[in-house]
């Protein structure tokens, strides 16, 4: 049976930003939390989805990356 693709998930509801749009921001070189915020627009809204957009930077980054998340929340918005 072939693999279904995933269906992407709205992380970010202020800014209608998926899970997919999240790992292409990392794919493309964001590795921090405002990396991600300035190149797609997660977590620059309410802030309440900011530990899953970590969750998934750190998913992506996996081992690749010694860079810990940006935290200051206050600048990435």
């Amino acid at each position: 049976m072939p693999k279904r693709p995933r269906t992407p998930v709205i992380v970010c509801h202020c800014n209608a930003i998926t899970d997919r749009e999240i790992r292409r921001a990392v794919r493309n070189g964001a590795t921090t939390l405002r990396e991600v915020s300035r190149a797609c627009g997660a977590a620059s809204g309410c802030g309440g989805c900011v530990e899953t957009v970590l969750e998934i930077v750190s998913g992506e980054l996996g081992a690749r990356s010694s860079r810990a998340p940006d935290l200051d929340l206050a600048s990435a918005r």
